[in-house]
């Protein structure tokens, strides 16, 4: 499988992006903002959900970089930055228009933790940084 590379310009690719990074695994110190470039970098093994539905096949993680470009600000909630070893799982991407084309983006993580990033407008990315490794475990949500 070919390494994924995605840029994201307005809600609809928002969500392509957020659809690849459901259940991706991070660690606190993972999480960098650069507030002089604007820019916040997550890094973060990726759920390979384009692969899951292969037959016969295992399941696979990928380590990954989600940015965000002209971001204005980040709040956090119910994150522990003074633990970097912590874990969180990522759940979704989402984006709370405002003034268009600012607006919120938000990245919910399991537990009620989340990160609120005020941005002029919506200019996000996710690239694979490396090869896929073999996983026994594929997430699973009660509906």
């Amino acid at each position: 499988m070919s390494m994924l590379k995605l840029a994201a310009l307005d809600t609809e690719d928002l969500a392509v992006v957020a659809a690849h990074v459901q259940d991706a695994v991070l660690k606190v110190g993972d999480i960098e903002w650069r507030p002089r470039e604007k820019r916040l970098v997550v890094q973060l093994n990726r759920f390979v959900w384009e692969a899951a539905d292969r037959k016969g096949r295992g399941f696979e993680r990928r380590r990954a970089a989600l940015h965000f470009s002209r971001v204005e600000a980040v709040q956090a909630s119910r994150i522990r930055r003074d633990a970097p070893d912590a874990v969180l799982n990522l759940l979704t991407v989402r984006f709370e228009a405002g003034e268009a084309p600012a607006g919120h983006v938000y990245l919910d993580f399991s537990g009620g933790a989340s990160l609120r990033l005020s941005v002029e407008c919506i200019e996000a990315g996710l690239a694979d940084l490396g090869a896929a490794w073999a996983t026994e475990n594929r997430p699973l949500h009660e509906v």
